[in-house]
């Protein structure tokens, strides 16, 4: 990678969460205003137990079928329904 362009990474807690949520941040970054777009994506293990039982299956078809101007960044932890699978839009638009 050039000098410059590792992305370094912010924690920031959503205290709720509906079964598709889209998140924009403004930031600014050496004096350079930057948006940055995220889509975090409550997947129902339900919604897919006629296809298949097995979760790392349900998890690569999310991460497989999204639209490709988004790339993944977390894979949240699961519980017995639910997994949260957060994207990042694949270039932050300057402000």
């Amino acid at each position: 990678m050039e000098r410059g362009t590792a992305m370094r990474e912010i924690s920031l807690l959503i205290p709720t969460f509906e079964s598709e949520q889209n998140i924009d941040i403004d930031v600014k970054i050496n004096g350079k205003k930057r948006a940055l777009h995220y889509r975090v994506e409550i997947v129902a293990w339900q919604d897919y137990a006629e296809e298949t039982t097995n979760k790392v299956e349900v998890i690569r078809r999310v991460i497989r079928d999204r639209d490709k101007d988004w790339q993944l960044v977390q894979i949240g932890i699961p519980t017995d329904a639910t997994i949260p699978i957060m994207f990042r839009k694949r270039q932050g638009e300057p402000l």
